[in-house]
């Protein structure tokens, strides 16, 4: 009986999405909450492993421009190296926390990813929301492909930056500055890749048409141009290039299935492309007009006799029964 009056009492949610302004803080809480706490349950296993986790951003830099010989030998032979040092006593445990609190952002993506998309899916119709695992399976790839091409363009970055010191000059890197640039391009191209797929988002959310993405072109890839040259730490033209070309071609690829969306959705309805004041137009084809239907005569009254007075009955001028 009491769990009867419980689940009477509950309050039913809206299917349009739609709550209160304290409800949606309340529901922005609760999904920071969770990914907060996932990002720090893989920070925490990640300090246990921190050293091989260092070792393994460290590598690719190292064997590009690392002194194997020493800077005497390097310089006498002509060739630029860096060595990577620790400056500080407190550093190593800043380090610490930096590698582990980058991998467990990284690595904990899948879970904030699907909490993002579970507080933006509400504000969708219902038929839109069947695309949920569809955009997180999508979304997490992505992220990752972009910190995976930071991790491969890293070393050769290194290495142009490098060229510019003078004959006979060694190069010091404090560990900690170039773990700030690796975290810096992990967390920038892995959100710039997510460029594409919050375009086909809105496209499929009714927001943007593949047209008007088309239309778009030029700003967009002057746009993103002008992105990868302020969110690459390093600065170089090769690393801004390497992080605007494919974000350009998943922006094009955006607008391809955008495009084939609006089609689809066009078949589907043939208004779905107009504008919410716009009128949908008329079809003027003249129609055939059917044969007149037989309309029934007056009924006789009750004596027997119609009321206009015909014969039959009784007569009755202009209704009554006598002449008065």
């Amino acid at each position: 009986m009491l769990k009867s009056a419980r689940k009477q009492g509950k309050e039913q949610k809206d299917p349009e999405g739609r709550m209160p302004l304290a409800d949606h803080l309340r529901e922005l809480r609760n999904r920071l909450m969770k990914s907060v706490l996932a990002i720090l349950v893989v920070t925490i296993v990640a300090m246990v492993y921190y050293k091989q986790i260092a070792d393994f951003l460290m590598h690719p830099v190292r064997e590009s421009v690392g002194c194997t010989k020493g800077f005497g030998e390097a310089a006498k032979d002509g060739e630029t190296c860096a060595e990577i040092t620790i400056n500080g006593l407190i550093a190593p445990f800043t380090i610490m926390l930096k590698v582990a609190l980058t991998t467990g952002v990284v690595l904990a993506s899948p879970v904030w990813l699907y909490q993002l998309w579970g507080f933006l899916a509400p504000g969708l119709h219902k038929h839109e929301k069947r695309y949920a695992r569809s955009f997180v399976a999508a979304g997490v790839p992505l992220f990752l492909a972009g910190a995976f091409l930071a991790y491969v363009l890293l070393p050769k970055a290194a290495k142009t930056l490098l060229d510019f010191s003078p004959d006979g000059a060694g190069n010091l890197i404090p560990l900690d500055d170039f773990l700030d640039i690796v975290t810096r391009l992990v967390i920038v191209f892995g959100l710039a890749f997510e460029l594409p797929l919050l375009l086909v988002l809105l496209n499929f959310g009714g927001v943007l048409t593949g047209k008007r993405l088309l239309g778009w072109w030029r700003g967009m890839v002057i746009g993103i141009t002008v992105f990868a040259a302020v969110a690459t730490p390093t600065g170089d033209p090769l690393t801004m290039c390497a992080l605007a070309a494919p974000i350009v071609l998943l922006y094009f690829a955006a607008v391809g299935i955008s495009l084939f969306n609006d089609r689809r959705r066009s078949r589907s309805n043939p208004y779905a492309g107009l504008d919410d004041d716009e009128a949908s137009p008329l079809d003027h084809t003249p129609e055939a007009v059917g044969a007149a239907e037989s309309v029934p005569g007056p009924r006789p009254d009750a004596e027997g006799g119609s009321p206009d007075g015909g014969s039959g009955g009784p007569q009755r001028p202009n209704g009554y029964d006598d002449a008065t």
